[in-house]
């Protein structure tokens, strides 16, 4: 099973509408944006772009964040995180491809609250799927995936963005 790049595109510009009234119902003005690597700062590309917001992207590289960092490896290519904005009191929009356990996402967090304290956080993906090991959960998602777990869901990008489900042995 696969997403197409223009049923992608379709998500995302869902997930920039559902963004828009967040952030209106929440009187939030003037947000940044963070994306997670890789696939989370693609996403985040297209979502800035569509908010046309002011402030210039930021990404976060997480791998030295991981807790489970000893029994995956170091990660071949961990890039430098940029945040081109001071975080402290900000209003930050992180985003991300897939919440899947929540791992990811805290150790974003972790890493972003060492820049800072932010004054809220609004949490974007595009794939939402079941196997929480954390509480965390998305404000705005571009959809859920219902998966057995033994399947997996991989963003391929970054142009065209495909979404793809593999079964993992």
């Amino acid at each position: 099973m696969s997403e197409t790049h223009e049923d992608i595109e379709v998500l995302i510009k869902k997930m920039a509408e559902d963004l828009r009234d967040h952030l209106a119902r929440s009187g939030i003005t003037d947000p940044v944006m963070v994306g997670i690597h890789t696939g989370g700062a693609w996403v985040a590309e297209r979502l800035h772009r569509l908010l046309d917001l002011e402030q210039p992207l930021g990404t976060l590289d997480i791998s030295f964040y991981r807790d489970d960092f000893t029994r995956i490896g170091l990660n071949p290519q961990v890039r430098p995180s940029h945040l081109p904005f001071d975080v402290d009191g900000r209003h930050v929009i992180l985003v991300d491809d897939v919440l899947s356990t929540g791992r990811t996402v805290r150790a974003a967090l972790n890493e972003l609250f060492d820049y800072g304290r932010p004054a809220t956080v609004t949490l974007a993906v595009l794939v939402e799927r079941d196997g929480r090991e954390l509480p965390v959960q998305a404000d705005v998602t571009g959809r859920h995936m219902a998966l057995r777990r033994n399947q997996h869901v991989k963003l391929s990008g970054p142009d065209p963005l495909e979404l793809k489900v593999q079964d993992v042995d």
